[in-house]
């Protein structure tokens, strides 16, 4: 599969602040990939190196397959929206977007496509400041779209959103993905990138700290297999069951959770009727994205201190 973005050793000092960390990145073109980590984690800064808005104090770095070094040789290629967009209110979208192609030196005839992309075709003609926060993100991403790009990079575009302005936006991006653009987002918001990325960057303190698919790092995680006990008074008994096979478990609002593999299963139901206890209930809660991203960083400071 062909590359959108290779990094190696990309690093970006401020001073004595290290914002991004000796970062080697490769992501598959065609696909939604996720960039996630919280707050001040280097995504942002990360984004501006791949864009030439700064230049890195070390490292490589390819786009589309030309170097960071020469960014007029790719920008053409890329649509960015990084941060708040900024619109002139008392125009309309579509208004607002012929500025753009007027600066740009696009054909204006891209203007319609874009806007039904980001589903605003019916809002088009209506003033900015009548937008909410959704409709104005993704008149951004129409502004990133202009070019026709092959990459769309994304930063944070569901911050502020609402639920439905989120649900909004998380169309708009799978909807470039069917298109067969590359999209790059980052977001601290790890329950939407679960809900649309194929391919997962993990970044803390300026470090990768996990990348590939989002189906491999939640299997990598353990799954918690719950049993509801027909009868409540069972429920300890269960419990102190699965502990003795050699697998964690706690007991919970007339529930038993036990962290074992998802295989196990079958072999708790046939365990808990040879000693007398039916289950009315037995299902397998697999981890989310959250949780496997703490199990990763925790276990990097983990081990940084004891390094240290």
């Amino acid at each position: 599969m062909t590359s959108s973005v290779v990094t190696s050793g990309l690093t970006k000092r401020f001073g004595q602040r290290l914002a991004v960390d000796a970062v080697d990145i490769d992501l598959p073109a065609g696909v939604v990939s996720g960039f996630v980590g919280p707050n001040g984690a280097g995504k942002t800064t990360t984004i501006q190196l791949l864009l030439g808005l700064c230049r890195p104090t070390s490292g490589t770095a390819e786009v589309l397959g030309r170097p960071i070094s020469d960014p007029a040789s790719y920008l053409g290629r890329v649509g960015a929206l990084i941060e708040a967009p900024s619109f002139y209110p008392t125009l309309s979208g579509r208004r607002n977007l012929e500025v753009l192609t007027r600066l740009g030196r696009i054909d204006s005839g891209r203007i319609s496509e874009v806007l039904a992309m980001v589903e605003l075709s019916d809002r088009g003609n209506d003033f900015v400041r009548a937008y909410s926060l959704g409709m104005k993100q993704r008149l951004g991403v129409a502004a990133a779209l202009l070019p026709d790009p092959e990459l769309c990079i994304l930063d944070e575009p569901t911050n502020g959103l609402d639920p439905a302005g989120i649900r909004e936006m998380r169309s708009v991006i799978r909807g470039l993905s069917d298109r067969g653009i590359s999209v790059f987002v980052s977001s601290h918001l790890l329950a939407e990138i679960e809900a649309i990325c194929d391919h997962l960057v993990m970044i803390d303190n300026g470090r990768i700290v996990f990348q590939g698919g989002v189906d491999k790092l939640i299997d990598a995680q353990q799954s918690d297999i719950i049993a509801s006990p027909e009868h409540p008074a069972d429920v300890q008994a269960l419990a102190e069951l699965c502990i003795a096979a050699g697998k964690p478990a706690r007991a919970e609002q007339g529930e038993v959770h036990v962290q074992a593999p998802e295989d196990w299963a079958p072999e708790l139901n046939r365990q808990a009727m040879a000693a007398g206890i039916t289950l009315r209930g037995l299902t397998v809660r697999r981890a989310s994205l959250e949780e496997a991203f703490f199990a990763i960083t925790e276990g990097q400071s983990d081990e940084n201190g004891e390094a240290g």
